[in-house]
């Protein structure tokens, strides 16, 4: 979230530097809470470097397996310890792989920009 800038009311909005060191600590944390992490990363403006003020962090994560339908599975995720607001994408690893070989325009805008924090290991079973 915005923080301000010493004792004046002016808010400054976290930088790139910022953002990426917190992912990192919090995705750090995230493994160590969810052994079925596999991949964490984030795409969109700040992996793409055109972050400005008011720009959300947009995450995606690669899970070895879930039971949950894909709209459901980020809700038990908190994000509240980022600092600024956040949106995530949880896939299986299954649903990955099946994305890198699918030619769709968000699927390649994915493999090509997101910026891994995370990379635990893939398992080898066939998808």
């Amino acid at each position: 979230m915005p923080v301000r800038y010493c004792n004046s009311s002016v808010l400054r909005w976290p930088d790139l530097a910022q953002v990426d060191a917190a992912v990192r600590a919090w995705a750090s944390n995230v493994a160590g809470e969810r052994p079925e992490l596999r991949r964490l990363g984030y795409f969109g403006s700040y992996a793409r470097g055109d972050w400005g003020v008011g720009s959300d962090l947009d995450l995606v994560a690669v899970v070895e397996h879930s039971d949950q339908p894909f709209e459901r599975r980020a809700v038990g995720w908190d994000l509240g310890s980022l600092p600024v607001p956040a949106d995530l994408l949880v896939y299986t690893q299954s649903e990955w792989r099946q994305l890198e070989q699918a030619d769709t325009p968000f699927g390649a805008m994915l493999l090509r920009e997101t910026v891994w924090v995370f990379a635990g290991r893939f398992t080898t079973t066939p998808c």
